[in-house]
């Protein structure tokens, strides 16, 4: 079977789920063609967005009394994806990238199909799982490292010499919040690799929703002397886009997809 875009299969998922009432791993593993471990990282992303709750061994929907939360939820998805198709839309064929954990850069993806010759870097098995499931798989380079359950992706000294072996031509990199003045901000003190991921790559995008620009996080992630280009959606306010564009950042607002 060809191989289904990530996207396709979340949303094949929830309407499955619509209809069944509940569903298992195994059943849903076998109706996509996929590893049980792809099929439990999609409910995990499926219920972090509020479409979902899992349940051992599958999922099931969400309860009545919830659902009024889950229109926001997929709005904050639609513009996840929106904002991962116009990150997309600065990849080359035969680029080297660096793709840092995260739901908004895991979101980037699917979008990467039409790509041909990438090579890919991460720190996330959730990114190396979905890269695994392109058309077009990249060439995938796992930075190792020891595993942080907080940030769900590997840090430390090891991951750091593995990305200083090589070099990148861009970083994709989220953010827990955005200080205009300063940079991206983090409420993880593990902020080394992110530090190096910057280092070695010769372009570095940040994809973050609007609403994360001006939270008071306390950790100073990225200066914005290290990010080339923020990528947000249509919500931020036209002073903060002013505000970090005067520190010399192309800020890219993007309205969300119907």
């Amino acid at each position: 079977m060809q191989k289904r875009n990530t996207q396709q299969r979340r949303r094949a998922i929830v309407t499955q789920l619509a209809e069944r009432g509940e569903l298992s791993v195994d059943w849903l593993a076998r109706e996509f063609d996929t590893s049980e471990v792809t099929i439990r990282k999609d409910l995990a992303e499926l219920e972090r967005n509020g479409l979902l709750l899992r349940r051992y061994g599958g999922a099931i929907p969400v309860p009545q009394e919830l659902v009024a939360d889950v229109p926001e939820a997929e709005q904050v998805s639609k513009r996840k994806l929106a904002i991962a198709k116009a990150a997309a839309e600065l990849i080359r064929d035969h680029n080297r990238l660096i793709i840092d954990s995260g739901s908004t850069t895991a979101a980037l993806i699917p979008e990467l199909g039409s790509r041909r010759g990438l090579v890919v870097m991460t720190n996330s098995l959730t990114v190396a799982a979905a890269l695994r499931e392109l058309e077009n798989e990249p060439t995938l380079l796992m930075t190792g490292g020891t595993w942080d359950p907080h940030s769900e992706a590997f840090q430390g000294q090891v991951a750091e010499q593995v990305l200083r072996s090589y070099d990148f031509d861009q970083l994709f990199i989220g953010a827990a919040g955005i200080d205009p003045l300063r940079g991206t901000t983090t409420f993880n003190e593990l902020i080394g690799l992110s530090r190096v991921m910057a280092e070695v790559a010769r372009e570095v995008i940040v994809l973050a929703e609007s609403h994360k620009v001006g939270r008071k996080i306390p950790n100073l992630e990225l200066p914005w002397s290290r990010i080339d280009t923020l990528i947000t959606d249509t919500g931020l306010a036209a002073e903060l886009k002013q505000q970090i564009e005067q520190q010399g950042v192309q800020v890219i607002c993007v309205p969300e997809l119907v």
